[in-house]
């Protein structure tokens, strides 16, 4: 099994997971007389099966992602980074998005506002972590594709 096909099923089982959970709280009580409308055993022994199945595929992803390596980086350090870049560009943007609206004066009286940053070069900062998270995604894909799950 490929690791790219390892995460779908990952994320399959997260989904099916947290649907399963609604389902468990819609059955976990019904009126005096009533029956539920899903057997909760059945549920609670579907979650068991689906949780298992996750821990095995988790730590099998985990173990996979620490070996490989790819010119003497390891994914699981990729994966860092990625994480890392996405959390920076998405504050940077925030921030640049404050510093470079302009603040409107109606008369000359008024205080000026003025950016902190110079918001050009901050932009183009940006712009290179940008690059850099598209082909280091790129890079973390193409592992994914081409990895055997350990």
């Amino acid at each position: 099994m490929k690791l790219a096909s390892a995460l779908s099923e990952r994320a399959d089982i997260q989904r099916r997971l947290s649907e399963l959970s609604e389902r468990l709280a819609n059955n976990a009580k019904v009126q005096e007389g009533d029956t539920p409308a899903e057997d909760p055993q059945e549920l609670l022994a579907e979650m068991d099966g689906l949780i298992d199945r996750l821990e095995t595929l988790i730590y099998r992803i985990n173990m996979t992602n620490s070996k490989v390596e790819t010119d003497g980086v390891s994914m699981t350090m990729m994966i860092a980074r990625r994480d890392g870049l996405k959390k920076r560009i998405a504050m940077l943007r925030g921030f640049l998005d404050c510093a470079s609206s302009k603040v409107e004066r109606y008369s000359r009286a008024e205080i000026a506002v003025h950016s902190t940053v110079d918001v050009k070069e901050l932009q183009k900062q940006v712009d290179g972590f940008s690059r850099e998270l598209r082909e280091l995604d790129e890079k973390i894909q193409e592992l994914n594709w081409t990895t055997e799950l350990l």
